[in-house]
């Protein structure tokens, strides 16, 4: 890689008055480079896993077996990110006559060259092998990932602001991102940028001179998503304790990323097409899972509210749910769970209808054996159902 002058690192946010000086894209250890974008990331997989954690923590799930699946995660979701991003740009990487040189393009990530929806395809299909040699729940882990998926989103667009890549159109709005042609020209990918069209003809004719420097102006389309993604957690984190349904969080992570990164997408001038169609995939993609979601959401929802919205308590993910369901008016209900659950796993359902009743419902036990407890109290009288589960290991 051409050594790129420490002048042309800047990088600029003219309309709001901040300058960034000697950005770099990665550090040197003696000859050997090593990208932001490749940290990035990993530091992405790190809190990941702290999320993730913490959250099977909060839902009696067993975190150990998230460590384990991150750790098998990292490889697939890599490479799933990387073919999917060469499958709509084969041209970029294909050196007729020299396969080596053709694989070792392929292989050549620390340029950049992911695409989220490789990553989290592959991703799924790791995911639905994992829970199904582990047995344990699909849905209930899709929940818990994406608190994961998005910390590693909301830092990995940071990647791209060190490699200079994914931004936007050209504008000069409040936030219009500014960087030096010389960058890419010393970096030797200014030709290719503007055959390409990431770089568009529109861009070159509105330059801005900035500390001597001929820049483009563009939307930071990373920053945008990021921030997005950023709002998404935070709405995850309020909202976890009002849960109506396993799966609820993923089809929320699902239509609200399917949302944003829409509006986003048609801001970007570096996007994979479809052939020659002029069809955004990225774009076209998030459309669809903000569709789908969104129904399957509304349908769930219509669903809870004919029973009543029920309370949904996870526990560990080798099966152990409660879950009350009915309708209550002028009811108060409360939940207890105390002991540890065998790997059988114990259910517990109550349904019905109170008036001006309590509801109160307790499930223990511990491995060995379970003995699961309903009391359902209203205007006729208390009902009481016990069941005891035989040990699993005889």
């Amino acid at each position: 890689m051409a050594q790129i002058a420490e002048y042309f690192r800047s990088i600029f946010f003219p309309n709001l008055g901040i300058t960034l000086r000697n950005v770099g894209d990665h550090i040197s250890i003696g000859n050997f480079e090593i990208r932001f974008y490749g940290i990035v990331i990993m530091i992405g997989f790190l809190l990941a896993y702290v999320l993730v954690t913490n959250e099977a923590k909060r839902t009696k799930q067993n975190p150990e077996m998230y460590l384990d699946f991150i750790l098998i995660l990292i490889i697939p979701a890599i490479l799933g990110a990387r073919l999917y991003y060469i499958l709509f740009r084969l041209d970029q990487y294909v050196v007729k006559g020299d396969i080596g040189a053709t694989i070792k393009a392929m292989l050549n990530i620390r340029g950049g060259g992911l695409a989220i929806y490789g990553g989290i395809i592959a991703g799924i299909i790791t995911a639905i092998i994992f829970c199904k040699v582990r047995k344990v729940n699909f849905v209930l882990m899709a929940d818990t990932a994406a608190f994961g998926i998005l910390i590693g989103q909301i830092l990995g667009r940071f990647g791209n602001f060190f490699n200079r890549e994914a931004f936007g159109a050209y504008t000069n709005c409040r936030m219009a991102m500014a960087i030096p042609l010389d960058y890419y020209r010393a970096d030797g990918n200014l030709d290719y940028l503007e055959r390409t069209g990431v770089i568009t003809q529109k861009m070159l004719d509105n330059v801005v001179t900035i500390d001597g420097m001929d820049c483009i102006t563009v939307h930071p389309t990373f920053l945008y998503e990021s921030l997005w993604n950023l709002l998404l957690l935070v709405f995850l984190f309020i909202y976890r304790k009002h849960k109506k349904f396993n799966g609820e969080f993923a089809l929320i992570y699902l239509a609200g990323y399917g949302l944003g990164r829409f509006v986003i997408e048609g801001l970007r001038s570096d996007s994979l097409m479809v052939g020659n169609t002029g069809v955004k995939v990225s774009q076209a993609l998030a459309l669809a899972c903000f569709v789908v979601a969104g129904v399957v959401l509304v349908i769930n929802y219509v669903r809870c509210a004919k029973r009543g919205w029920p309370a949904v308590v996870m526990g560990d993910a080798a099966g152990t749910e409660l879950e009350i369901s009915g309708e209550a008016d002028a009811a108060d209900t409360k939940l207890e769970i105390s002991g540890e659950a065998d790997a059988a796993g114990t259910e517990v359902e109550a349904g019905g209808e109170a008036d001006a009743a309590g509801t109160e419902v307790e499930a223990g036990g511990e491995n060995g054996s379970d003995v699961s407890k309903v009391e359902t109290s209203g205007g006729s009288g208390d009902t009481e159902k016990k069941k005891n589960d035989e040990d699993a290991t005889k």
